[in-house]
């Protein structure tokens, strides 16, 4: 069996990132993956302006603390003012464009009004107070993002504000999914005795939903080698990659891997992780092919560890591989395994991390109850007050 990085090693070597382009509205790049670098044409802030409601003024005319200056004119946000006289101030508003002659703002709150039109200044202001300078955040000719960028609220704002209005990026990655089991059940159907309702179903075509896939879901496929062969074909004809849940052990009725190695070839199958030993790659035609185990933790876990930067290298993303790790105080006992384990917790109000009570692969509550897993290496006992690598699910499911 290969050992956790060794087998991340293995598929992000493997992985053939998308070479479509396709051009669409900044508007609606959530999620998308640059396929170019982005640079901008502009100065951002285009130009020098107020951070604050307030007066600006010459720095020099407010020296002694306490300057009445005459107020001679208003500059709202989108407005640009006269050149600043000596002795005079100008009431400003944030975002407003600094007059000529001004170097520093005082902020509306160390002033006072006088009923002549007058403003008296009780600060003494250094130059360039609650200025924004031109260009202090972006200038012209800066790459503002580098292609293989994963398009964010924040990127997207970013791209914005140097006027871009559409971004090439790459074409989003087509996922085949399909689930085996025919003791599989779709809830609102009545459970036959020895059925169960199919959750992973819905927790991984949530998991590449986020992910930004199109999804091709041939729902439940019976426990046949020749159905089992059927699907990967169609699935293959038109999918970048194809994902099934179960059946990838080594039972009688675990027809996934026979039918992947008729249908394409098998690169790697077993890892010593647990949750999930019986993952398996793939080829079939011209798309991957991985098979998650059916134990509900199981494909969740393997899907956060090895699927999802195995999509996004497809995807195109640069740096995807291995999920941060932040090292945490372990506030809790556990024996340790001979395989690579990942541990469901939560972080305590004493700022430590507590252990789920039921480890077991079938337990699906613990993976709402937790807060992240943490990473104990093959055999690797662990006693309360260890330092332990806790990898967040924040760090996994954005």
């Amino acid at each position: 069996m290969l050992a956790v990085g060794e087998a991340l090693d293995f598929l992000l070597a493997a992985a053939r990132p998308v070479q479509d382009v396709e051009t669409i509205p900044t508007l609606v790049a959530n999620g998308r993956v640059l396929a170019a670098d982005q640079v901008s044409t502009i100065d951002v802030p285009g130009f020098d302006n107020t951070s604050m409601d307030g007066y600006a003024v010459r720095a020099a005319d407010c020296a002694g603390g306490a300057a009445t200056l005459q107020v001679s004119q208003r500059i709202p946000a989108g407005h640009v003012g006269q050149p600043l006289q000596p002795g005079t101030a100008a009431r400003i508003f944030t975002g407003a464009f600094i007059p000529a002659g001004a170097d520093a703002v005082v902020m509306q709150e160390q002033c006072e009004v006088g009923a002549d039109g007058s403003v008296t200044i009780r600060h003494t202001p250094a130059p360039g107070e609650w200025i924004r300078r031109q260009g202090e955040d972006i200038t012209a000719g800066k790459v503002v993002l580098a292609a293989g960028t994963r398009l964010r609220s924040q990127e997207l704002g970013l791209l914005a504000s140097v006027g871009l209005a559409e971004l090439p990026v790459r074409r989003r990655l087509r996922v085949a999914v399909f689930f085996t089991g025919d003791e599989l059940t779709m809830p609102g159907q009545p459970l036959a005795p020895g059925g169960i309702y199919n959750s992973n179903r819905f927790t991984l075509r949530a998991l590449l939903e986020n992910l930004g896939c199109d999804i091709a879901d041939f729902g439940i496929v019976p426990d046949s080698r020749d159905a089992t062969r059927a699907v990967l074909r169609e699935a293959a004809a038109a999918n970048d990659l194809i994902i099934t849940s179960g059946g990838v052990s080594v039972g009688e009725e675990d027809h996934i891997k026979p039918a992947v190695e008729a249908e394409g070839k098998l690169n790697m199958w077993q890892i010593a992780v647990k949750p999930g030993k019986p993952l398996a790659f793939g080829e079939v035609g011209q798309a991957f092919f991985l098979g998650l185990p059916g134990n509900p933790v199981s494909s969740f876990v393997t899907f956060l560890l090895f699927v999802r930067p195995f999509l996004l290298r497809l995807q195109g993303v640069a740096g995807a591989g291995a999920p941060r790790g932040f090292a945490m105080r372990a506030d809790f006992d556990w024996k340790g395994d001979r395989r690579n384990e990942f541990l469901r917790v939560r972080i305590n109000d004493e700022g430590g991390l507590a252990l789920f009570p039921n480890q077991s692969s079938g337990v699906l509550t613990s993976t709402v109850w937790g807060d992240g897993l943490v990473d104990n290496p093959p055999g690797q006992a662990i006693a309360a007050g260890d330092t332990v690598r806790f990898i967040p699910f924040n760090e996994l499911l954005n």
